[in-house]
């Protein structure tokens, strides 16, 4: 049976992030850093490890250079790298930035969070969560060992936390839902509702488990080809 999404539900997800979380987390959360600058490519030091939370223009990582000429009275963060992961120092966005879920690690004599989740590969090449750490603490997304009592690993599994946490009230909220009887019984509209309480069972009761990194998939058929937007063929 097809899960039916309506056009309110996708443009209220779209506005999830907008409203509890500043616009620029999600750009930089998906970029890609540490590649050379393409403006200045045989200068010395010239990776791309700056991030504007201002402007938000393409290409989102810049270099020194690139900072320089165009971001001079910007907020701008330095990411760095830790394991071969991305890190970004607390001092940097704890006043643009609700950080105070997220495990903090120091590094270098600093202390830092981790921008993604960090799987652990097998040999296959497929990844599994961490195990939880002795400590008894563990990330509510990927179920990583946590070295405290902190809820998340990294700002992106506090990003999906918060998409999740939201999606209840936006099936609640959604006209089609309450003004489509007809349509919600003939196409299920009401497995919405189903979809976002199986999404919290798996969040609270199978912590371990890998989830879709972007509720929003569910809702656009990107993910599945049995969810589709109300309307479509």
């Amino acid at each position: 049976m097809d899960m039916v999404a309506s056009p309110y539900m996708v443009s209220w997800l779209s506005q999830v992030s907008k409203e509890m979380v500043p616009s620029w987390l999600e750009l930089l959360l998906a970029t890609q850093f540490f590649t050379t600058c393409a403006n200045h490519p045989l200068a010395t030091r010239n990776e791309c490890n700056l991030f504007c939370t201002e402007c938000e223009e393409l290409p989102p990582a810049f270099c020194n250079y690139c900072r320089s000429c165009d971001h001079s009275t910007h907020h701008v963060i330095q990411i760095r790298r830790s394991s071969y992961h991305d890190v970004v120092r607390i001092s940097e966005i704890e006043d643009i930035l609700d950080i105070s879920d997220v495990q903090t690690y120091i590094i270098n004599s600093a202390r830092v969070v981790f921008l993604n989740e960090r799987p652990k590969i097998r040999s296959s090449g497929f990844s599994i969560p961490k195990a939880p750490s002795s400590s008894g603490h563990s990330c509510e997304m990927c179920g990583r060992g946590l070295l405290d009592a902190f809820r998340f690993c990294s700002l992106g599994c506090n990003l999906k936390s918060i998409k999740m946490d939201n999606m209840p009230a936006m099936v609640e909220n959604d006209p089609y839902c309450s003004k489509n009887d007809d349509v919600t019984s003939n196409n299920d509209v009401g497995s919405i509702t189903k979809l976002a309480t199986m999404m919290r069972m798996e969040k609270n009761h199978h912590p371990k488990r890998l989830l879709v990194t972007d509720a929003r998939e569910y809702l656009t058929g990107h993910h599945s080809s049995n969810i589709k937007l109300m309307g479509d063929s």
